[in-house]
């Protein structure tokens, strides 16, 4: 592969100075060759900076001048969609939100409430369940030119819903560090979709978790396996 450049356009931040971190990942992924892909995030994306993608080993990495911010690489999943909640189950366990009252991020692209340019994914407690879920409506804004959603977009969707599961560490921020994804079908402008998300393991300021992107026929579309790291807040917000 000849070495290319991506730039993260601003819009798509998740910290107020940095990209969204499946949306990163998403982007990346696209140089990598595999059904599944893994995506491990060293720094922050600075935006609207041209970045360059290069080839090296067995993996591929986006470069800020010489300092390497993430790498992708192929991967193997192991991991079974659970059960999908109707879009009714999802749309109430989405009113409650607990980024309605609370959010580190709250013009993050993907979850952010204060976004309305964003894409609304506000996960909250399935009743009677340890899950998040949230529906997701995808508007012609994240349609590629072959007429369905951009890869980038499913692996943005597929990154955040995993940081709603497991309470908010007290004045403490939460980051993606790694994200695998495997997607198996397409989705449509105006689909009503559902996103799932569970927690799997807690080990100090790491969290692994899982989300799942169910299409309205009630398919399971992607698969996501995120590991995401709890950083002191003030040093990721916007002063």
């Amino acid at each position: 592969m000849k070495d290319k450049t991506i730039v993260i356009e601003k819009r798509f931040n998740g910290p107020p100075t940095s990209g969204n971190g499946g949306y990163v990942c998403g982007l990346l992924s696209q140089f990598v060759d595999g059904p599944a892909v893994t995506v491990r995030l060293l720094l922050p994306t600075p935006l609207d900076t041209e970045l360059e993608v290069r080839k090296t080993g067995g993996a591929v990495v986006l470069l800020d001048g010489g300092v390497v911010l993430a790498e992708a690489r192929p991967a193997k999943t192991v991991l079974k969609p659970p059960a999908c909640p109707s879009i009714e189950e999802a749309e109430e366990a989405s009113r409650r939100y607990r980024g309605f009252t609370s959010h580190w991020f709250p013009c993050c692209f993907v979850c952010g409430p204060d976004r309305g340019d964003g894409l609304h994914v506000f996960p909250g407690p399935v009743k009677g369940d340890n899950r998040v879920a949230c529906p997701w409506i995808p508007d012609a804004s994240v349609i590629s030119d072959g007429g369905f959603v951009s890869t980038e977009f499913l692996w943005a969707v597929l990154d955040c819903p995993g940081s709603f599961t497991f309470p908010q560490p007290a004045g403490k921020a939460i980051v993606l560090g790694e994200l695998q994804v495997e997607i198996f079908g397409d989705v449509s402008v105006a689909e009503r979709c559902v996103l799932v998300a569970w927690q799997i393991a807690s080990r100090g300021r790491k969290h692994h978790t899982a989300t799942a992107l169910f299409g309205d026929s009630g398919a399971c579309r992607a698969l996501g396996l995120a590991t995401f790291l709890t950083v002191p807040e003030q040093g990721w917000r916007q002063t």
